[in-house]
């Protein structure tokens, strides 16, 4: 256990930190939900994950992502995980620098105990909850965070026991509605809140 653990533990316990570490996050995306999902799980404890997204930085990122100007133009996986070391050195990350399809989502995240649906794309979306939603795994699915203002509308929607989604199922990203970091970062952090608390107060330990 290295020093940031130690600090973490010292805030959730001992016990707590084991059960968050006995866990593997899938991320499907490494947008604005899936860099800022990310931080979250990683300062709550989590250690172990696959992100996978095709994408590479750019400007236009920096208003919302967990990405610096000096990475733009890189691979969004390889400079996530790299400033998320920054936070846990001893991370195990499984960056892929791929698109996922309805083809390779299994191969992508079938040792994976938790998913995070964090794209941008409606079509997306549903590929990968269709995917995932009758399994064991937790999905975590997003809808409806774009825009400013009416934060306390953004809320979770419990469907099943397994699989919840964080939003305010009507302000879709488009021209007269952008994405902005603080309902897209409100989104992301009830993600990482819900898994957090699926993972410590309902579940027993895997």
């Amino acid at each position: 256990m290295n020093g940031f653990e130690q600090a973490v533990a010292g805030y959730i316990g001992e016990n707590n930190l084991r059960k968050i570490q006995s866990y593997r996050v899938g991320i499907a995306g490494a947008g604005g939900l899936g860099s800022n999902c990310a931080f979250n799980l990683v300062r709550c404890g989590f250690r172990s994950f696959v992100i996978a997204d095709f994408d590479l930085i750019e400007y236009s990122n920096l208003n919302r992502q967990f990405y610096f100007n000096d990475q733009v133009g890189e691979k969004k996986v390889d400079a996530l995980k790299a400033n998320l070391l920054r936070i846990n050195p001893d991370l195990d990350i499984q960056a892929v620098h791929l698109k996922v399809t309805d083809e390779n989502a299994e191969e992508l995240f079938g040792d994976c105990h938790i998913i995070v649906e964090a794209f941008d794309k409606a079509q997306y979306k549903k590929m990968i909850i269709e995917k995932f939603m009758d399994s064991p795994k937790l999905v975590v699915a997003a809808s409806g965070i774009a825009y400013w203002g009416s934060s306390d509308d953004i809320r979770t929607e419990r469907v099943k026991d397994n699989f919840y989604i964080v939003g305010d199922f009507k302000t879709e990203v488009g021209p007269d509605r952008p994405p902005v970091s603080p309902r897209v970062n409100i989104a992301a952090a009830k993600q990482a809140d819900i898994i957090m608390e699926y993972v410590l107060d309902r579940h027993p330990p895997v």
